[in-house]
C-alpha cells in the first residue's frame, strides 16, 4: 500500500512538471528572444511618471528621425514637411494640440506596421530606453519584424488584388508571401510595380503572376485586359477611370491629358490603355507570356469593333518607343518624372500610417487638383528615392504623426483637415482582432512564439474577421461601428476566451498569480489593452472594484472585458 502511495505521488509530480512545462512553452515565455523577459509585471525603476520620465519630457522629445547631413536627409525633409504644416495651421487661424507622449506615438505606430498594439513586453523594453530614443528604437525594431512585413503584405495584397480570383491559377498566399519578402528586403517600390505589370510564367513559381492571373476568371483563362487597366490606374496611379470602360466622361469626373491641356476622358483613354494588357497571353504549361498587341473593341454607338492602338492617356512624352507592350507600360508607370505615380504611393502610405486618407479616397487622386501642402515635400522625396521604409520613417517623424489627438481647447473637423490634431479613427477589424489577441499575453506574439499561441491567434482572428465584418477594399471608409459589430465585441467568444483568468496562458491569470496588489493589476491591465498607465483617480477605483468582485481572477477578467470594450481601445488617437 505504502508502494502504490509513493509511486502514485511519484507520477502524480511527474504529470504535474510536465503540465508545467508545457504550458511554460505555450505561453512563449520559453522563446528565445534577448529582450528583457516581460513575464515579471513589476513596474520598471524607469515609471514614465517618475521626474526624469515626465510626460512634458515626452512632448519634448526628439522626433524618430536623426540623420543629418544635407538638404536631401531625413531630418531636412521632415523639417519642410514641419513647416508646412504650421504655415497651414497658421493659414486657417488654428492652434495645434501639443505632441503626444510616447507611449501614444508607439501604439500608433505598432497599429500601423503590424496591425494591434504593444505588448508589455515591448512597453517593458522600451521603458529601460531613455525616454528621447524610444519612439525610435520601436520604429527601426518593427521595420525589421516579421510581422510588419506580413501584415504589410497582406495591406498591399487587398489594393493589388482585391478579388478571390479563380481556383488553382490564383495563389494568395504565394503572393502574399512574395509580397512579404519584397518588404522586408525594401526593394526600390517602382522595381516592385515593374514586376507585377511584366510578370511572365507559372503562378506557383513566379508569384508576381498572381497579378495578372486573378483576372482568369472574367477572360477565358486569359489576363482581362480591362480588370488590370483599371486596376492598374487605380493602385499605381491614384485614378478611377473605371467608368471610361463603357462611355465618355460627361460628367467632368474625369481629367486627363496635358497639365497645360486638361481634357475629359473618353472610351478611347480606357482601352489604349489597356490594348497593353492584350500581349499577355497564356501559354501551356509556361504560364503567362508577351506576345503582340492583339486588341478590338466596340465603342459606344459604333457600328463594329476597330483595332485598338496601345496608348496612355496623359504624358505620352514619358512612353518609351522601343519595347514589348508591357514593359513599355511598367517603365511608363514608374517613369521618374511621372508624379502621378509619386503621389499615388505617398497617399496610400500615409493612409495605412494614419488609417483615413487625407483625400475623400485613397485612390481617387485627379490631375488637376493640387496636393496638400504637407504632402508635398514627401513625394517629392518618393520621387527620387522610391524608398518605402523611408517613407515610412519620415511619416512616422513628422509633428503630423506625433501630435496628440486631444487639447485644452476643442478639437474640430478643421483641426484634423490642418494636420493641427491627430485624427480619430475607428480601428479595421483586423486591428481590433489583432489587439485584442496582443493584448491577451504579456509576450510579443510573432513567429518566435510557442506554436500552439500563433495557432490559438490564427484561429481566432480568422473567426472574428468573418462574423465582425471586413470592408474590402473599402477598409478605409469613415463609416462608424455598427451595432453588430458592437455586440460582437460584447458578446463574442474571442474577447471572452482572451479575458479568461487562466494562469499560463492569458494576461489576466499572470497578472492575478504576479501583482502585488490590485492597483498594480490595474496598471498592468490598463498597460496591456490601452498601452498607458492609468490615472490615479482610474487606477483608484478599478483597484477597488477588483477588490469588489468574486475573485481577485473575476474582478481582472471584467476590467479586461470593459476595457477592451472601451472606445480608447477600439479607435487610433
Amino acid at each position: 500500500m505504502k508502494r502504490a502511495i509513493i509511486s502514485i505521488t511519484k507520477w502524480a509530480w511527474f504529470g504535474l512538471l510536465l503540465l508545467l512545462a508545457f504550458g511554460y512553452m505555450a505561453s512563449g515565455l520559453s522563446n528565445g528572444r534577448t529582450t528583457e523577459s516581460a513575464s515579471s509585471i513589476r513596474p520598471k525603476e524607469s515609471d514614465p511618471r517618475s521626474p526624469d520620465m515626465s510626460l512634458e519630457a515626452a512632448r519634448n522629445s526628439k522626433p524618430i528621425a536623426t540623420e543629418s547631413g544635407d538638404a536631401d536627409s531625413v531630418d531636412a525633409v521632415v523639417d519642410r514637411i514641419d513647416q508646412a504644416r504650421r504655415q497651414a495651421i497658421t493659414a486657417a487661424g488654428l492652434r495645434s494640440a501639443e505632441m503626444a507622449d510616447w507611449m501614444t506615438v508607439c501604439r500608433r505606430l505598432s497599429l500601423a506596421l503590424v496591425g494591434s498594439g504593444l505588448s508589455l513586453e515591448e512597453i517593458r523594453a522600451l521603458e529601460s530606453l531613455p525616454v528621447d530614443q524610444r519612439e525610435r528604437a520601436h520604429l527601426d525594431r518593427l521595420l525589421g519584424d516579421v510581422r510588419f512585413h506580413d501584415y504589410w503584405a497582406e495591406r498591399w495584397t487587398r489594393f493589388l488584388v482585391s478579388d478571390e480570383g479563380p481556383f488553382l491559377v490564383y495563389r494568395q498566399r504565394r503572393f502574399r508571401h512574395w509580397l512579404s519578402e519584397t518588404i522586408a528586403e525594401n526593394r526600390p517600390y517602382d522595381q516592385v510595380v515593374r514586376d507585377l505589370i511584366t510578370a511572365e510564367g507559372l503562378w506557383t513559381d513566379r508569384p508576381q503572376v498572381n497579378f495578372l492571373t486573378v483576372t482568369f476568371d472574367s477572360n477565358d483563362g486569359s489576363p482581362d485586359p480591362v480588370r488590370l487597366a483599371a486596376r492598374t490606374c487605380r493602385a499605381f496611379l491614384g485614378l478611377r477611370i473605371d467608368c471610361l470602360q463603357c462611355h465618355d466622361d460627361f460628367l467632368g469626373n474625369v481629367s486627363l491629358g496635358d497639365e497645360d491641356t486638361l481634357r475629359g476622358g473618353s472610351q478611347t483613354d480606357f482601352h489604349q490603355l489597356a490594348a497593353f494588357y492584350s500581349s499577355a497571353k497564356t501559354n501551356g504549361l509556361q504560364g503567362v507570356r508577351t506576345e503582340s498587341v492583339d486588341y478590338r473593341f466596340q465603342y459606344l454607338d459604333a457600328d463594329e469593333e476597330v483595332d485598338v492602338t496601345a496608348d496612355v492617356p496623359y504624358r505620352q512624352d514619358l512612353l518609351p518607343e522601343d519595347g514589348d507592350p508591357r514593359e513599355r507600360l511598367a517603365r511608363w508607370v514608374t517613369a521618374a518624372d511621372h508624379r502621378q505615380f509619386a503621389r499615388a504611393a505617398v497617399h496610400r502610405f500615409w493612409t495605412l500610417m494614419f488609417g483615413r486618407a487625407v483625400t475623400d479616397a485613397v485612390d481617387n487622386l485627379p490631375l488637376d487638383e493640387s496636393d496638400d501642402p504637407v504632402l508635398v515635400a514627401l513625394i517629392d522625396d518618393f520621387q527620387r528615392h522610391r524608398d518605402v521604409h523611408r517613407t515610412i520613417r519620415l511619416i512616422a517623424s513628422t509633428e503630423a504623426f506625433r501630435v496628440d489627438s486631444v487639447a485644452d481647447f476643442e478639437i474640430t473637423a478643421r483641426h484634423e483637415v490642418v494636420h493641427a490634431a491627430f485624427p480619430l479613427t475607428r480601428l479595421r477589424a483586423e486591428q481590433v482582432a489583432g489587439s485584442i489577441t496582443q493584448a491577451s499575453k504579456v509576450k510579443m506574439i510573432d513567429r518566435d512564439s510557442s506554436l500552439l499561441v500563433q495557432l490559438i491567434r490564427f484561429g481566432a482572428i480568422n473567426d472574428f474577421l468573418k462574423r465582425y465584418g471586413d470592408l474590402g477594399e473599402n477598409e478605409f471608409s469613415k463609416d462608424g461601428i455598427t451595432i453588430p459589430q458592437r455586440l460582437m465585441l460584447l458578446n463574442g467568444s474571442m474577447l471572452h476566451e482572451a479575458a479568461k483568468s487562466e494562469p499560463i496562458l492569458n494576461t489576466t491569470g499572470q497578472i492575478k498569480s504576479f501583482a502585488q496588489d490590485d492597483p498594480q493589476a490595474v496598471e498592468v491591465a490598463f498597460l496591456c489593452l490601452l498601452n498607458r498607465y492609468p490615472t490615479k483617480e482610474e487606477q483608484a477605483y478599478f483597484a477597488e472594484k477588483v477588490g469588489e468582485a468574486d475573485g481577485r481572477g473575476n474582478g481582472l477578467e471584467d476590467l479586461f472585458w470593459m476595457l477592451a470594450n472601451s472606445t480608447e481601445f477600439t479607435w487610433n488617437h
